[in-house]
């Protein structure tokens, strides 16, 4: 994203970190990717930091327009317009109206939703790295809406590396951003909780793949086959699941699909009662704790993407350095080989087990 270097007296809460902050032990005091806060904002001013690289654009989709910033010398600018993630909070923001609406007994226009969705699914696809940095920008205050857009943009993505036809592609990106517009039927308290959910409230929650199901039912725009996808997308082979559970059919293909990109951007985000984990972590829980839940041909094609789309990515370990991913073994995906930026070591995590990647940065 266009970056620019600001004063820390004139940020704001709600601006992004572009790049990291390094401190005197040359560890980061904060990374990039960091949503600012009141606390972030005094830790700036007690570690003296008079300076820092920000998005120009806000967590909430707007323009950021400090009273005064420095020349970034064109730093992380792109030629061709907009950035992708200045186009994905936007495009976020924009789904959120439509879904208060929802709230609001409007009827769902799918048009809409497609207008919104594809363009942006069509510029990630350029640089389909950024597909797995989203879940930093989720927050919990707009979760919802970050993972309906997220779990639309992954779900083509897994569908196009899958070979399906471009139809296909098309309307499964269309369908993940729709499977959780049924919880605009959902009341706001049980929604908006930050504490666990009862079980009463998560039986309430269950209900929300047939609400959406129900609100998209008459759209000529999605097939049926998409709108099974949406009531199965919660649907585990074992058996497990919900709304069916084991009374139901098997999963079809496409909602495999999308309860694989609905689960990980889930478990790598930031939620009310949940923190946010990094997607190797999640990856191998996906793997191994949740073994037989899922397709594990489309786990693999979204591992193979993390993998392949990491290798020179930097990332934060468990025990608080930051390194570089510089190998992945097909064997070990989830542990690759990274280089600590501090030292140069080399360490393998396939073979440290106490040792994880907590962030991708």
């Amino acid at each position: 994203m266009d970056s620019l270097r600001v004063k820390t007296d004139y940020l704001v809460e709600g601006a992004i970190l572009s790049q990291d902050i390094i401190g005197l032990t040359k560890r980061p005091i904060m990374t990039s990717k960091t949503i600012l806060n009141k606390p972030h904002l005094e830790v700036l001013k007690a570690f003296l930091v008079s300076e820092v690289n920000v998005e120009k654009t806000l967590i909430n989709g707007m323009p950021f327009k400090p009273k005064e910033s420095i020349d970034s010398k064109g730093k992380g600018k792109e030629t061709d317009g907009s950035s992708f993630i200045t186009d994905y909070l936007k495009v976020v923001q924009s789904y959120k109206k439509l879904f208060k609406n929802w709230q609001a007994e409007s009827t769902i226009d799918v048009s809409k939703v497609r207008d919104l969705i594809v363009p942006l699914f069509n510029k990630v696809m350029k640089k389909p790295s950024e597909l797995f940095l989203l879940h930093h920008y989720s927050t919990k205050e707009d979760y919802l809406y970050h993972h309906a857009i997220a779990v639309g943009l992954l779900s083509g993505y897994l569908i196009k590396k899958l070979n399906y036809k471009q139809t296909d592609v098309s309307q499964i990106v269309i369908a993940g951003s729709l499977v959780d517009c049924g919880m605009a039927k959902i009341p706001s308290r049980i929604l908006e909780k930050k504490t666990s959910l009862t079980s009463h409230e998560f039986n309430e929650i269950k209900k929300h793949p047939i609400y959406s199901v129900q609100m998209i039912q008459d759209s000529s725009i999605l097939s049926d086959a998409m709108k099974h996808a949406i009531l199965q997308h919660h649907e585990r082979l074992d058996g497990s699941g919900y709304p069916a559970g084991k009374r139901g059919q098997s999963p079809s293909e496409f909602s495999r699909i999308v309860a694989v990109a609905d689960v990980y951007h889930a478990m790598t985000s930031e939620r009310n009662y949940r923190s946010k984990q990094s997607p190797f972590k999640v990856m191998e829980m996906i793997l191994h704790d949740d073994f037989g839940k899922f397709d594990i041909g489309v786990v693999k094609t979204l591992l193979s993407g993390i993998a392949t789309l990491s290798i020179g990515s930097k990332v934060k370990l468990s025990n608080g350095y930051i390194a570089e991913i510089i190998f992945i073994e097909p064997n070990t995906p989830t542990r690759p080989m990274v280089k600590v930026q501090e030292d140069g070591e080399i360490i393998h995590l396939g073979k440290n087990r106490e040792i994880f990647i907590e962030a991708i940065l």
